[in-house]
């Protein structure tokens, strides 16, 4: 099995990135389940991570900018809706981290990485757009929720069905 690979770095921050929105995203979802002391943990542990996504995305914008990516094979509307699907989640692994730091910033709640280094506010607490920011990064976690059942489904049909060596690619 001969199979063109994306480069190491590539494949790096693809599967750190994977494996912190995979912890991040159900973090995010149950915070409002649990007591209020416990809570703030899970938060500052969900924001700290999720503002990790962030740059690590902007790296990754960054590796793809400056690395080629293999060649692409398969039907012309397959290559088209890989595209798509990739680039909506380059763009909303932006956005979610993103809106959720400047939600938190809107709030009046300062940010401090890991509780430990504090992050400046670009923004301040601005109460007339924080819940505005708020809607918008729950609305980027339930469309990354769709981009990752169409990413998934696509790996069975390349793995499973077509018993191809696409996914081979990213490992």
């Amino acid at each position: 099995m001969n199979v063109e690979r994306f480069p190491a770095t590539t494949r790096i921050l693809h599967w750190l990135i994977a494996a912190l929105v995979l912890v991040t995203w159900p973090l995010g979802m149950v915070i409002k389940f649990v007591k209020n002391e416990v809570s703030l943990d899970f938060y500052m542990i969900h924001e700290s991570l999720g503002f990790l996504v962030l740059w690590l995305m902007l790296l990754r914008v960054g590796n793809r900018l400056l690395t080629r990516a293999p060649a692409e094979d398969g039907p012309r509307l397959e290559r088209i809706a890989a595209a798509s699907v990739h680039g909506l989640f380059y763009l909303f692994l932006i956005i979610m981290p993103l809106s959720g730091f400047l939600a938190t910033n809107a709030h009046g709640f300062p940010f401090s990485w890991f509780g430990v280094l504090p992050i400046w506010s670009p923004i301040g607490k601005s109460p007339d757009i924080a819940w505005t920011l708020s809607g918008i990064h729950l609305a980027s976690a339930w469309i990354l929720a769709v981009l990752f059942v169409l990413h998934m489904g696509a790996v069975l049909m390349h793995h499973v069905i077509r018993r191809d060596f696409t996914l081979y690619r990213i490992l």
